[in-house]
């Protein structure tokens, strides 16, 4: 972290403790000495206790962990909290935000400072500096600061990021200040000098009644299709994409396939479709977070993101609501030996943001789960452990808009306990793929599908599930960027799953197809028109919706 600490003495105001009303707040540092001020009710915690707690209720949680970058323990406190309905500060898009998760230094930053350049004309009053120096630096502590040139541009700047501790750095040139970037601190980063009016704004910030960030308003249509031609594992092959085109213009819409090159020409477009295998250190976030920005739709939108690409996310989540899954545990460096003491073999152990097989081992024994969970725990502060449950095929179900998208049946490969096989040349092997009906899919696959991706959001999930032989079904994970291709997905749902992926953005828009067009939905086709089995479909899928709400 930065020393941002400004020149400015922080007023001497006398600090109260933390209001004793505020019974649900509770402070995550990464270390206790860390939280080096007064805690006369016990609120702070560090991180690791934080990830072992269950509580019984949600509460507020202050995530001042000085670590906040990808898969870090800043990072999971504030993940953990959002999977458990804590309201947390900052939020899991902001530390993606101001951590910079673009795809090449200060790729991220850039980003940021030209979403903030609105508040420079607040800089304007600001008088020019010393010959010779041409930036200025100060620390912000929930939306306050002892520099009091900047009051109301910190105040701005809270309601926007939500982080509780920043480090704003002014740029001078061309005769005004703007706002070069803004970066996340911890606590070591308060000089002693500031250690009154960080407490004070503490303790203001705790009284305060809870709300959500500001965002940029969502404003307004030709549709992008992210995609990477050298992708050996592509969400959509380049053909779908091509018949997806085809299928935009009946409906009026220009398909335009792009790439990570095209990043500053995403404002030309109306719509987003990510169809490249996404991460949240990578350019897909950043398109993703981009078209937010913008105000266009975009599937997989950031939040979907965040949250499908982290396993751990997606455990205390289903759990925490009841959705059935294989037994997991979450596995830490000091958690190890008690959980390897604990577990049945053969076990899996994952990395929480692995894709497509990878980052997922098998363990025969005590001596594996340890030397495996070593290797994997070097990548990531946590990593889960399931029971292992082997079935011929796992379900798959997709979910656009909270709808039932497609079904089908993926085969584990040949001689292997995985759907994909990857070699050790970077060659893979996947099993087949069999399209299901709606109407012949299990009520219970169906209904534990849509539990699950419902409390992800409301964007584009595939659904893996196992239906045990004891008829039980269990949600292994929840991706945010299913496979969708001609011939396969789609093979049972026909004609219509395309027109409803293309329907979903104009409806996102508020657009409607343009006259003469095919409809986008079944529901809007005549009845006699509609294929038997769309309309058995729909009136299953809507069955089981009814039954889950």
């Amino acid at each position: 972290m930065p020393d941002c600490a400004t020149a400015v003495p922080s007023p001497s105001v006398p600090v109260r403790p933390l209001a004793r009303t505020v019974s649900d707040l509770v402070v995550v540092v990464e270390r206790r000495q860390d939280f080096r001020w007064p805690d006369p009710d016990g609120r702070v915690m560090t991180a690791g206790a934080y990830v072992a707690a269950r509580p019984a209720r949600p509460r507020r949680v202050i995530n001042l962990c000085r670590h906040a970058d990808y898969l870090s323990a800043g990072y999971y406190a504030s993940l953990l909290a959002e999977a458990r309905g804590d309201r947390v500060t900052p939020a899991l898009r902001t530390l993606a935000d101001l951590v910079g998760a673009g795809t090449g230094p200060g790729a991220g930053q850039a980003d940021l400072a030209d979403s903030l350049a609105d508040l420079n004309p607040r800089l304007v009053h600001l008088p020019p500096p010393p010959a010779g120096v041409a930036r200025h630096a100060a620390n912000i502590y929930f939306g306050r600061t002892p520099d009091v040139g900047l009051t109301d541009v910190a105040a701005r700047l809270f309601q926007r990021l939500d982080c509780p501790l920043m480090c704003l750095t002014l740029a001078y040139g061309e005769g005004a200040w703007r706002i070069a970037s803004v970066a996340a601190m911890g606590t070591d980063a308060v000089p002693r000098m500031h250690d009154v009016f960080f407490l004070n704004a503490l303790e203001a910030h705790a009284r305060r009644r809870w709300q959500r960030p500001r965002g940029p308003a969502a404003a307004s249509f030709t549709l992008a299709v992210l995609h990477d031609p050298a992708d050996p594992l592509p969400p959509s092959k380049a053909s779908t994409l091509a018949h997806l085109s085809r299928v935009g213009l009946d409906l009026g819409v220009r398909v335009e396939v792009i790439g990570r090159r095209d990043y500053r020409h995403l404002a030309q477009f109306d719509g987003l479709f990510i169809r490249e295998t996404t991460a949240v250190p990578h350019h897909t976030f950043r398109f993703a977070r981009k078209a937010e920005a913008l105000g266009i739709p975009v599937v997989d939108d950031a939040t979907s993101i965040l949250r499908c690409t982290n396993k751990v996310f997606l455990a205390e989540t289903l759990a925490g609501h009841g959705v059935a899954t294989p037994r997991t545990r979450l596995v830490t460096r000091a958690t190890v030996a008690e959980v390897g003491a604990a577990l049945t073999f053969p076990a899996v152990l994952k990395v929480p943001d692995g894709a497509f097989s990878r980052g997922v081992e098998r363990v025969m024994d005590i001596d594996a789960f340890h030397r495996v969970a070593a290797a994997l725990l070097a990548r990531s502060q946590i990593i889960l452990a399931q029971d292992y449950l082997p079935t011929a095929f796992d379900w798959r179900v997709g979910l656009l808009g909270g709808e039932v998208l497609f079904v089908a049946q993926y085969y584990m490969c040949p001689r292997h306990w995985q759907i994909v096989r990857h070699a050790a040349d970077g060659s893979h092997d996947e099993g087949a793929t069999r399209a299901v009906a709606v109407a012949d899919t299990p009520p219970a696959v169906l209904a534990a599908a849509t539990a699950a991706a419902r409390l992800m959001g409301n964007g584009l999930y595939g659904v893996d599930l196992k239906q045990l032989p004891s008829g039980e079904v269990v949600v292994i994970e929840v991706n945010d960027n299913p496979n969708l291709d001609v011939g396969a997905e789609d093979r049972a749902a026909g004609p219509l799953l395309w027109r409803r992926v293309i329907g979903h953005f104009l409806t996102a828009a508020g657009r409607a197809p343009m006259p003469g067009s095919t409809a986008v939905s079944a529901a809007d086709l005549p009845a006699g028109s509609q294929p038997a089995a769309e309309r058995a479909a729909l009136a299953r899928a809507a069955a089981v919706r009814a039954a889950v709400a």
